[in-house]
């Protein structure tokens, strides 16, 4: 893992610790889940957000934001980050929150308790 690799895993870290999001390895990165229900992913080249269909037009309008392709085609309600959109502080935490506003609507997966 990369220098910049570990620092933005260590800030999204501190992110998900005041959400009280849950960390597991997994995708070639560090997940990170409400409910048993995936927020983000930090990964090599930066950052996965689960925004929503609903809200991915608008996410990709902003800098660094481009679909997460997968095999050849897009994930509907995924957006990648890259590593150079993820600077700041503020920013990071936006998409995280961004990609909670989502998160937030989904029903708990089962086994995973309930949330308010």
């Amino acid at each position: 893992m990369t220098d910049q690799q570990q620092e933005l895993l260590a800030r999204l870290r501190l992110i998900a610790a005041a959400r009280d999001l849950e960390e597991k390895r997994q995708f070639g990165g560090h997940s990170f889940y409400l409910h048993g229900n995936m927020v983000c992913c930090a990964g090599k080249t930066g950052m996965m957000a689960r925004v929503g269909k609903d809200a991915q037009e608008d996410a990709l309008k902003r800098p660094h934001a481009a679909p997460m392709m997968r095999t050849g085609r897009p994930m509907g309600g995924m957006v990648d980050v890259a590593m150079d959109g993820l600077g700041d502080d503020d920013v990071l935490a936006d998409w995280v929150d961004l990609a909670l506003a989502f998160v937030r609507t989904l029903p708990p997966k089962p086994g995973k308790g309930t949330w308010s």
